[in-house]
């Protein structure tokens, strides 16, 4: 089958808006969280976020948003955006320019987008408020295509002019790997050249503390140790928001165009739990599946795999579930890959957390290291022989795997090898 490349990213994350912030801050170890300012009341029982930093969408109004320097999109253009569509908009620019795309690249039959996102209850609760109090003729014309899910393809498909394949995926958080799997899937029969892959998320309060009812976010008021997936003390999730874009194209287009790309994506798999709407199966069965079909389908021994990303969140069960399927994929080989979760750093995604750490992944091939699992001072005992890392480490995973979670017991694992 054709062999498929990332040839460009974007960022906008709480660790840094650029690949050179985002990669520095990976080896570094350094994280977005901090005390979030709208949830200093007395009634939020969370204090913790790791919001996107620069940029001000805190007002129902577009004209009151500030980006930072040098970012610039035209009032009829920010007219259907949310605060995540700005973010995808910014790191679409960036992943374009970081592959060398030309207009005529980017707009061809042969050139498509997926996405994913939860859209944006920020603006959908406001547009409902309204449409109640106010009228339904007193609602912005563009506030659908603003704040639901498919707002991310429906604004960049429209104002970059794609014209190949485009869709949205809604599988909360394993959204953005499905969109990437799917992509490569398309990529490999033939039907496109290349993809652009997207992941965002508004990550800002109505985004984010709904999860509290759920007991999902984490209660720390220390941001230094609020996100420490595979501690014994981990208490929940820190929330995050951002977009990430991916291009991945075929290899016949990276031998046209004479680029270098990042790595290889080598292939991926999805399974189930078929266990509880919320909650992952305390074995780790659809994740352990996901990885063996992953590994197999892409000719992978366990032995080969040098790095893994986790899902792992710094939920109690979450991790627990992971570090048994990993274990089952793993021991028997007798291997003990370099295992870290980049959201102590990140925090959590979401539907954007696969596509981001995707792209971590793709840096980490590229430029030689694995970022290490921060904020872990007891490690939990069900991580016992998982080779867990707390600090980056100066080597070049030759084959990196990505795993996401989402809800339903949706499990997503990507294989990205160097790329040769």
């Amino acid at each position: 089958m054709p062999r498929v490349f990332i040839t460009g990213l974007g960022f906008i994350t709480s660790i840094g808006n650029d690949a050179a912030t985002v990669t520095k801050s990976l080896r570094e170890l350094r994280h977005g969280l901090e005390l979030y300012a709208p949830f200093q009341n007395s009634e939020v029982p969370v204090k913790v976020a790791a919001p996107v930093k620069d940029f001000f969408t805190d007002s129902v109004d577009v004209e009151d948003w500030t980006f930072p320097a040098g970012i610039v999109i035209k009032r009829e253009v920010l007219r259907g955006m949310s605060p995540h569509v700005v973010y995808a908009w910014c790191a679409m620019q960036q992943a374009i320019a970081d592959a060398k795309l030309g207009d005529a690249e980017v707009s061809n039959e042969a050139t498509g987008l997926y996405a994913a996102s939860g859209g944006s209850p920020f603006l959908m609760g406001h547009m409902l408020e309204r449409m109640h109090k106010q009228g339904v003729m007193r609602c912005s014309p563009l506030g659908i295509v603003a704040s639901i899910s498919g707002a991310v393809q429906f604004n960049l498909v429209a104002h970059f002019k794609i014209k190949g394949s485009s869709c949205g995926f809604a599988s909360a958080c394993a959204s953005s790997s499905h969109a990437l799997g799917f992509a490569y899937d398309d990529l490999v029969t033939g039907r496109q050249k290349r993809m652009f892959v997207v992941g965002a998320e508004d990550g800002n309060m109505d985004a984010i503390l709904p999860f509290a009812g759920m007991r999902a976010l984490s209660l720390s008021t220390d941001p230094s140790s609020a996100s420490r997936p595979f501690d014994t003390g981990r208490d929940g999730f820190v929330g995050t928001g951002g977009g990430v874009v991916l291009v991945l194209e075929t290899e016949e287009e990276v031998i046209r165009r004479g680029v270098t790309p990042y790595c290889e994506v080598a292939g991926w798999a999805q399974a189930s739990d078929g266990h509880n709407v919320a909650i992952s199966h305390p074995e780790g069965l659809g994740l352990r599946a996901a990885m063996a079909n992953a590994l197999r389908v892409t000719g992978t021994a366990p032995e080969d795999v040098d790095y893994v990303n986790a899902h792992a969140t710094s939920t109690p069960i979450g991790d627990a579930s992971e570090a048994k399927a990993l274990r089952a994929v793993f021991d028997p080989s007798g291997m003990r890959p370099a295992i870290s979760s980049t959201k102590a750093l990140t925090g959590h995604g979401l539907s954007l957390a696969g596509a981001m750490e995707s792209g971590f992944c793709a840096l980490a091939v590229r430029d030689g290291f694995m970022p290490g699992s921060a904020h872990i001072t007891q490690l939990d005992p069900e991580c016992a022989g998982l080779n867990i890392i707390r600090s980056t480490l100066a080597a070049q995973p030759k084959v990196a795997l990505n795993n996401v979670s989402g809800f339903g017991g949706a499990n997503v694992s990507i294989v990205f090898k160097q790329a040769r």
